[in-house]
């Protein structure tokens, strides 16, 4: 093909008409075009020249130019490409390092090598222009809903046609009995969209709890409108789902809004979900409450929320008890997901029988540390008490409220408390020494004989190293790992040390050893004063 013979305009007709093909802007397949001509260009010419071609807009001719660079002379290496300030001297008038001189060079005759390199260029460029084209369209519209046709299945995977482009509904993300022929139409969450070398890469969803509470948004107009919200989803796919929502306006019931007139809303989405069952719920900022409707159709009896362990333990009567922890777990498995909490379950009965073994557990430590017989031991437990501290330390006149207690009585159990207290902190120090702990852990201000011992135990002897610890090394605390809460345990956690009081005694260890600056110290808990103040007007403000 020679340039020279071939009609101009046909470069612009032929690049528009692919443009309009591919959807792509008709620029970037001229500049594919003038990319493959000067490819072509330099295979005559010499592929160390720096050949450039440039096709007119709206003639359509094509013009081959040559250009070389001025460089200096210790960084000249390409002979064809670039020259120095002596050598440019005879093409420009006042040459200078970086100056071009461009010169008009013969159009090429494209043999079929060349034609057919020139094709590719031109191929490649367009699709890198289409998956470009498809990201940008696809990526604001990840978290929504598409329809597509079924493509086709690859090893349990969907392949789902959406327009324009292919998206995949992995076999993970599939309602369980769910199958699918080709051209049946389906709906989908576009759960991720990513740039990838080939190409854009569409993500679908049928599991996701984002995916039913989209498919409400578009069956419920207030959920739509912002007047109802949707706090939280769980789903156990194709089975079961719980979806928690609140309403913004207090003349509608957001219950009853999503379940629609005869249950046709809820309906409509449990017919695309293949007869998934949902349990709606109205939503509650106080945890127990909403742990209660979450649980539902199971009655609660009682709820003890444990809000540092976000552990809750629920108590039913023993009817109830199936029902709550519903088949193979699920109810109480979707309760949790959708309040975050550790849920434990226990009938009334086992309730009962715990708080009783507590009672005795305590009534036998008055028993013996104070030496009591069982009936005023089982009094103090009565009455609200629960160790020796509370005992020794507390006003008298909260003893002198048990019945039978006079003020002599009182002295005394105080006075017994005291000294076995005093005696078991002596026994933990001469332990605690024994171990190695030194003075420096030991005069250490805030921690008692008994944490002194635990942390020897520990490996923990001198004030450097309590300074190095971590604050839930000491306190303890949760982590999550492969979606499993587990337990770390604190080796001042027996002695019910939080997280906060832990994190002080530490920065206050690195003051007194020196390692951070008390100013430091106090500016930081000025700004965090400062944020926690700004919080809370905000809150005000609301």
């Amino acid at each position: 093909m020679a340039i020279t013979s071939a009609n101009q305009l046909e470069l612009l007709q032929t690049a528009e008409a692919v443009a309009r093909e591919k959807m792509i802007d008709p620029g970037l397949v001229v500049e594919a075009m003038e990319e493959s001509l000067a490819r072509a260009a330099k295979s005559k010419y010499g592929s160390e020249m720096d050949i450039r071609v440039s096709i007119d807009r709206k003639t359509g001719r094509a013009t081959f130019t040559r250009v070389r660079t001025v460089v200096e002379d210790e960084e000249l290496e390409n002979y064809q490409a670039e020259f120095t300030v002596e050598q440019a001297r005879q093409y420009l008038d006042d040459p200078k390092v970086g100056d071009q001189f461009v010169e008009e060079v013969p159009p090429v005759e494209m043999g079929r090598i060349a034609a057919q390199s020139a094709k590719q260029v031109i191929l490649q460029k367009v699709r890198e222009a289409e998956r470009d084209r498809q990201f940008e369209e696809f990526k604001d519209r990840a978290g929504t809903i598409i329809n597509g046709l079924v493509k086709r299945e690859e090893y349990g995977n969907v392949i789902v046609d959406v327009g324009a482009g292919e998206a995949v509904l992995r076999r993970n993300e599939k309602i369980g009995r769910e199958s699918y022929r080709p051209n049946d139409r389906i709906r989908c969450y576009i759960k991720d969209v990513r740039r990838e070398p080939r190409g854009p890469q569409i993500f679908l969803s049928r599991t996701a709890p984002e995916f039913m509470a989209e498919l409400f948004k578009m069956e419920v107009p207030e959920i739509y409108d912002g007047i109802i919200e949707i706090k939280a989803v769980a789903r156990d796919p194709g089975s079961r789902a719980k979806i928690a929502v609140i309403s913004y306006d207090g003349s509608i019931d957001p219950v009853g809004a999503c379940v629609g007139m005869r249950g046709s809303r809820v309906q409509a989405v449990v017919n695309e979900l293949q007869g998934e069952r949902i349990d709606i719920i109205p939503w509650n900022e106080d945890q127990p409450t909403f742990l209660v409707n979450a649980l539902q159709p199971a009655e609660v009896t009682k709820v003890v929320l444990d809000e540092d362990a976000e552990r809750i333990e629920v108590v039913v009567p023993e009817e109830q008890l199936s029902l709550a922890i519903g088949r193979r777990g699920q109810n109480v498995r979707l309760a949790s997901q959708l309040t975050g909490l550790d849920i434990d379950i226990m009938t009334e009965a086992e309730e009962s029988a715990r708080r009783q073994k507590e009672f005795e557990e305590r009534t036998q430590l008055f028993m013996d540390t104070l030496d009591l017989d069982e009936f005023f031991a089982q009094l103090l437990v009565s009455e609200g008490f629960t160790n020796l501290e509370e005992v020794a330390y507390v006003e008298i006149d909260e003893l002198l409220t048990i019945d039978g207690v006079d003020e002599g009585t009182a002295q005394e159990l105080q006075a017994r408390a005291r000294d076995f207290l005093e005696a078991q902190a002596k026994a933990a120090l001469e332990n605690a020494r024994a171990l190695g702990a030194e003075d420096s852990l030991i005069n250490f201000e805030g921690l008692s004989p008994q944490m002194v011992e635990a942390l020897a135990k520990d490996d923990v002897k001198t004030l450097e190293d309590f300074a190095t610890c971590a604050d839930w090394e000491l306190a303890g605390g949760w982590t999550t790992v492969d979606g499993e809460r587990t337990k770390d345990d604190g080796i001042l956690e027996p002695f019910d040390v939080s997280l906060e009081e832990a994190q002080h005694l530490v920065m206050t260890a690195r003051v007194l050893l020196g390692w951070v600056d008390p100013a430091d110290l106090e500016a930081d808990e000025e700004e965090e004063d400062e944020d926690l103040g700004e919080e809370r007007a905000e809150e005000a403000g609301a």
